[in-house]
């Protein structure tokens, strides 16, 4: 196996899709993301959306007339514009980075009483085995699936190609490693806490 095929099966994550209770949307700037997840909904795949994210790096969003405080709020505008109904779209508008997005979705559907046994992640593609590992560590007790969006023209066919894709793909595999040594170490004694009891320590 390649240097090449190594990095590629360890960041390019994608299931056989399933029907769930939920289908989770980090946050981001890309239409992509929101779009696609509109896709499963309206495929049956699950009755639920969570978007998450608070920052918002844009003063103007998808439509020219249009400005939009949070990424839950962008993300939420085009579901709506590709057909999901507003009351079927849940509202996670504090999240600042990918963990954050995914304990305070658990603290969502735990104040809720959201029982989530299955769940489909819609991420983009070069992140997919990050932010897998950080939802799979807030619902350790569901089965997360990943369905992966190809963002920036950024795919696991070409990521080795060019110099961005090389950049975003090895930083990924960086973050693997740098981001989760706290979380072990909380597994190693006695993990899982709840979701509030780590956003209390951020």
């Amino acid at each position: 196996m390649s240097i090449v095929e190594v990095y590629t099966d360890f960041i390019f994550l994608e299931d056989t899709l399933e029907a769930a209770d939920v289908i989770f949307v980090p946050g981001s700037l890309e239409e992509a993301l929101p779009v696609q997840a509109a896709k499963l909904w309206k495929a049956g795949y699950a009755p639920l959306l969570l978007p998450s994210g608070r920052y918002a790096k844009f003063s103007k969003g998808f439509e020219k007339d249009a400005t939009f405080e949070t990424e839950w709020a962008y993300f939420c505008h085009i579901l709506q514009r590709e057909g999901v109904p507003k009351e079927c779209i849940l509202q996670e508008d504090k999240a600042t980075f990918t963990y954050e997005n995914a304990l305070r979705s658990r603290q969502v559907t735990d104040k809720m009483g959201l029982q989530v046994k299955k769940a489909i992640l819609c991420c983009q593609a070069y992140h997919a085995r990050r932010a897998s590992l950080y939802y799979q560590v807030c619902f350790p007790e569901a089965k997360i699936m990943v369905c992966p969006v190809v963002t920036k023209g950024i795919s696991k066919e070409n990521w080795h190609q060019s110099k961005e894709g090389i950049r975003l793909v090895l930083n990924e595999v960086k973050h693997c490693g740098s981001q989760f040594e706290e979380i072990l170490t909380d597994l190693k004694d006695g993990w899982p806490r709840s979701a509030e009891e780590i956003l209390e320590g951020l």
